[in-house]
């Protein structure tokens, strides 16, 4: 490698979590930039991307078609991908159940569900009805149908039968699944290092900026790599490396937990779709346990109800026991800090219980379950939930980050789109809704004043 290819690069990227890693492919192998620097003083993916539960669903509450646009096209580039790849990364399409526990429930489900299916995420049906309802099977994501479907209580349990006999009704979301990160990223990587890009072990410490243009990126303190191009894909730390160039970005963190649980017992079909609980949930707890809770000021928050969004999936091959499982029902706004704080020691209790009650027959595991496996992540996110995509107000300068909890199934669109940004080629129509420029619209301030976050799973 010779001296001049040490010393500049056509673009930076600061970041090789998926997000950095989907714009260094998109850059280099999509948009035929030469020579694109990845620089990450961590491995690729291992500090945020590798602790989701790598799902993926173009189901998503608006306003407006914004998101549903982009996860389409999100997930048009994920099958395009895993056609070339021959499915590296093992994409699947069993969809997500959300499980609604009483009747004002299952009403709001299928009005919900109507909502969404109007902003182009597919058709629902309702079953019975004219159509049959089809199970997903457990593998590949060929001709499977799209939007959703809605099923009651009776009919749900004849596909589900592990299900609580509480479950009023469910809904089916069909364009969803889950898949292989890691593999997915490695694949890219590969892609993006044989286009002539390269990963720079490293940190950022400074942005170089003369005449309100990016001339350089400072590394380690002592090395500096001339560039005209600089990307923000910092994750939980975009808003520290927004500062780096003076640009203040609106977000914060949240710490997320997910556990890895060993279902010894085969209580979950290893086929089966990602399964939520839609709505709060109250923990099951004996007489004496909860006067016993009551007595604690510390503890007694276990006997409120908890937020709806309760969820699993089955994790690896035929053979594995392994359900992941996760539920944000204390999240905050969290500094990041690496490694992240110790995980919370009741959350295998809570997620554990709070299953039982979706699922009976996990309570088999209550006081028994061993030590389960708690991995935790940032949350990197805007107050509506949506990424920040596209220019910065520093010519040269881009970011790609707030993909809160759904960075993997975003990637490959966000991907695509600040390469787009970048070669300034064509943009989608969801382009402006997704730039920082956003807020800096009156309209789109009106419509912040009434919406709380959408689409958090």
């Amino acid at each position: 490698m010779n001296h001049a290819m040490q010393d500049s690069a056509d673009v930076v990227i600061c970041g090789a979590g998926i997000a950095g890693l989907a714009a260094a492919y998109f850059l280099a192998v999509r948009g035929g930039v030469g020579r694109v620097v990845l620089v990450d003083e961590r491995p690729p993916l291992s500090l945020t991307s590798d602790k989701s539960t790598e799902a993926y669903r173009n189901w998503w509450p608006g306003p407006g078609r914004v998101m549903v646009q982009f996860m389409n096209r999100s997930i048009d580039l994920l099958e395009e991908l895993a056609e070339a790849s021959d499915n590296v990364f093992q994409l699947n399409r069993r969809g997500y159940v959300y499980l609604a526990a009483t009747p004002a429930g299952a009403e709001q489900l299928l009005a919900n569900a109507q909502t969404i299916a109007g902003l182009g995420a597919g058709a629902l049906r309702q079953h019975p009805g004219r159509e049959p309802y089809l199970p997903a099977p457990a593998h590949g994501f060929h001709n499977q149908p799209g939007g959703a479907d809605y099923l009651p209580g009776d009919l749900l349990r004849q596909q589900f039968p592990f299900l609580t006999a509480e479950v009023q009704a469910g809904l089916h979301a069909r364009r969803c699944g889950w898949l292989s990160a890691q593999q997915l990223g490695t694949y890219w990587l590969e892609q993006v290092k044989g286009a002539g890009g390269r990963l720079l072990p490293g940190r950022v410490t400074g942005v170089q900026v003369r005449g309100g243009r990016v001339v350089g990126v400072q590394l380690n303190g002592d090395t500096t790599l001339a560039t005209g191009c600089f990307v923000n894909a910092a994750g939980p730390y975009l808003a520290e490396v927004g500062q780096m160039l003076g640009v203040g970005l609106p977000v914060f963190n949240e710490l997320h937990l997910k556990m890895s649980f060993s279902d010894t017992l085969g209580v979950v079909p290893r086929d089966v779709p990602m399964m939520i609980w839609d709505e709060p949930l109250a923990l099951p707890w004996s007489a004496e346990e909860r006067a016993e809770l009551a007595g604690d000021p510390e503890m007694a928050w276990l006997l409120e109800t908890l937020p709806a969004g309760l969820h699993f999936r089955p994790e690896g091959g035929g053979g594995s026991p392994i359900l992941l499982m996760l539920w944000p029902y204390h999240t905050g706004r969290h500094a990041p800090v690496w490694p992240p704080p110790p995980p919370d020691a009741l959350y295998p209790e809570v997620l554990l219980r709070g299953m039982s009650r979706m699922v009976p027959g996990l309570a088999a595991y209550l006081g028994r379950a061993g030590r389960p496996y708690i991995d935790q992540g940032y949350y990197c996110k805007t107050v509506e939930n949506r990424p920040l995509i596209g220019p910065l107000p520093v010519t040269g300068a881009f970011v790609i980050g707030a993909l809160s909890g759904y960075g993997i199934m975003a990637a490959p669109a966000a991907g695509e789109l600040l390469a787009a940004h970048v070669t300034g080629r064509g943009l989608p129509d969801y382009a402006p809704a997704l730039q920082l420029a956003r807020y800096q619209d009156s309209a789109y301030q009106a419509l912040l004043a009434g919406w709380g976050e959408t689409g958090q799973l």
